[in-house]
């Protein structure tokens, strides 16, 4: 028998981006301090940013407000990925953590 929604944190997609903020948290506090305000930032408002736009979608309680919010936290997580793609290349992510980072992405976007 599956579990009845009843609220944005029964989502199975909620609950990934909530994880995947956490480990965007963890990974870039070992950034470089003069990255604070660039990189660090940039990554963590987007990863906060998927999971706060598929509670507010969902809140709205109407399907295509809805639809709009998970089209938002889409591009959100594409930027992400983006962010997490460069800090590879500027040295400040190792390629394990990368792949991790990025695979997690992929599936949070199915």
């Amino acid at each position: 028998m599956e579990k009845r929604i009843e609220s944005y944190r029964d989502l199975m997609v909620w609950q990934s981006a909530m994880v995947l903020a956490e480990d965007c948290y963890r990974v870039t506090k070992g950034f470089p301090k003069d990255e604070i305000y660039g990189m660090t930032s940039q990554m963590r408002r987007s990863a906060v940013s998927i999971a706060a736009n598929i509670a507010e979608g969902y809140g709205r309680e109407n399907r295509g407000s809805f639809v709009q919010f998970l089209r938002m936290a889409q591009g959100s997580l594409k930027e992400l990925e983006t962010h997490v793609l460069l800090a590879c290349r500027f040295g400040m992510l190792e390629k394990p953590t990368r792949l991790s980072c990025c695979c997690d992405a992929k599936r949070l976007g199915k």
